[in-house]
């Protein structure tokens, strides 16, 4: 994405994209040139929010009109539209853009576009960038984003498990870090059964992949993805309609990777670890069962209740790792249940802390970076929904009642978390359903650019 993004020095015969209002059209037509006027009458443009116009103009160029409320874009990322509507060529802004960096950067997400199963693409549209504009941070992020959707719209039979830890390994080589993936039977060795458990049905061997990057002695920032490369459901299979996506549930560890990427790119002063079991959920002879009771790193025994809530299983087994080592920052982020998208839909994932002031920073560089994300409670009264009567603890919610199954699974999570100072959990889809300004159809990043906004702020005052 960041390739549709220059600097004015490289723009060639740039085209000026006006913002203008309703009532400001005729004075802006005016100064254009009669065919400027002309052309918009014949089209009928109006300067209607969110529309944009070619035009020519008196001198035999052409300008862009880019209709605005009085106030100026009503959405922050609404030039995004820009980046499909117009011609390919390249094009810069005039006054009236107030939010410059963000329309910069709607601009540039919109541009996305999965390439890697065509045989060519079509030419894009250039924007130049204002030059008091950090284009440099733009494109950290924008790298960070195109990672966690690329990863996501692959599909599994170009990102098994194998090239899921191997992504995670070239990530942290390309930057200096280093780590270690451990691989089939050796996750039993090493204390993590129910990745072991959950993974050893498929040929696509489990694993989990542990990097760290940094100083040492740095503030401890550990980021967990959930990386079930396919999830038939297991034994307590999905119907096909419900499978058709399940390429995208790894999408945890996409987004940990695009935020793992943006850390590092930009150099942020803390020691980072990325933890990422990588596992197919498959059918066979050995599959896990429900009604199994497996052992966990943390200790807890664990009673499973259905086959296809898997992703809570791997993430136990990696909290209680990434906790051993009392991180200051712990952040995991999963595909993890349907509930969070009846209760918020597909755009706005929820997340869950206990640390209240954590839970309101995420809350504002949410908002300020439009990463919507919303809080729901980690509502202890809830957690009798996970007694078990023959293990110390029921995976989902057994109670029959079927109620608050985004809250149970944060609730479960949390019984692996003990000594980290912060921890937050997001229950992401990980998937735009439809083009919107600065998303497009397909594998999305969600709460990663708040997330790095965050820890900006937090770790280096940016």
């Amino acid at each position: 994405m960041r390739h549709v993004l220059i600097r004015e020095a490289d723009a060639v015969s740039p085209v000026t994209v006006h913002a203008v209002t309703e009532a400001g059209l005729p004075d802006l037509l005016e100064r254009l040139g009669g065919p400027a006027a002309a052309w918009a009458a014949r089209q009928g443009y109006t300067a209607q929010e969110g529309k944009a116009l070619l035009v020519p103009t008196q001198s035999g160029g052409e300008a862009v009109l880019f209709g605005c409320s009085p106030a100026g874009p009503a959405h922050p990322f609404a030039l995004a539209a820009l980046a499909n509507d117009l011609p390919a060529g390249d094009y810069q802004l005039e006054d009236g853009f107030p939010a410059a960096a963000q329309a910069v950067l709607g601009f540039a997400l919109s541009s996305y576009r999965f390439t890697r199963y065509r045989a060519s693409s079509a030419a894009q549209s250039r924007l130049v960038v204002p030059a008091d504009v950090d284009l440099e941070r733009i494109c950290v992020i924008l790298d960070g984003v195109q990672l966690a959707r690329d990863l996501i719209n692959t599909p599994t039979n170009d990102l098994g498990t194998e090239d899921l830890a191997r992504a995670v390994q070239d990530l942290f080589a390309a930057h200096g870090g280093s780590g270690s993936v451990i691989v089939g039977d050796d996750l039993l060795a090493q204390n993590f059964p129910m990745v072991h458990a959950v993974g050893r049905a498929s040929t696509n061997l489990p694993r989990l992949a542990d990097f760290t990057w940094g100083d040492p002695e740095a503030p401890k920032v550990t980021l967990v993805g959930k990386g079930v490369v396919f999830d038939t459901g297991g034994l307590n299979i999905k119907p096909g309609s419900s499978m058709a996506l399940m390429k995208k549930d790894m999408g945890g560890a996409a987004n940990v990777l695009g935020l793992a990427s943006m850390i590092m790119a930009a150099k942020l002063p803390v020691r980072l670890r990325v933890i990422i079991p990588c596992v197919e959920n498959a059918i066979s002879a050995n599959a896990f069962r429900p009604g199994d009771i497996l052992p966990s790193r943390k200790g807890l025994t664990v009673e499973i209740g259905n086959t296809d809530a898997e992703g809570r299983l791997i993430l136990a087994d990696a909290l209680a790792l990434a906790d051993e080592e009392a991180p200051e920052l712990l952040i995991d982020m999963a595909t993890l249940t349907g509930a969070a998208r009846v209760a918020l839909g597909p755009d706005l994932p929820p997340f869950y802390t206990d640390d209240e002031d954590l839970a309101e920073d995420i809350s504002i560089f949410a908002e300020a970076s439009e990463d919507p994300l919303w809080r729901l409670p980690l509502w202890q009264p809830y957690m009798k929904y996970l007694d078990s009567k023959v293990a110390d603890i029921s995976h989902i919610n057994t109670s029959g009642t079927g109620f608050a199954g985004s809250i149970t699974a944060a609730l479960f999570l949390s019984r692996f978390v003990e000594k980290a100072e912060s921890w937050a959990h997001f229950d992401i889809y990980g998937w735009a359903p439809s083009d919107r300004p600065g998303r497009v159809a397909g594998g999305e990043a969600q709460a990663i650019r708040a997330l790095f906004d965050l820890i900006s702020d937090h770790y280096s005052g940016e």
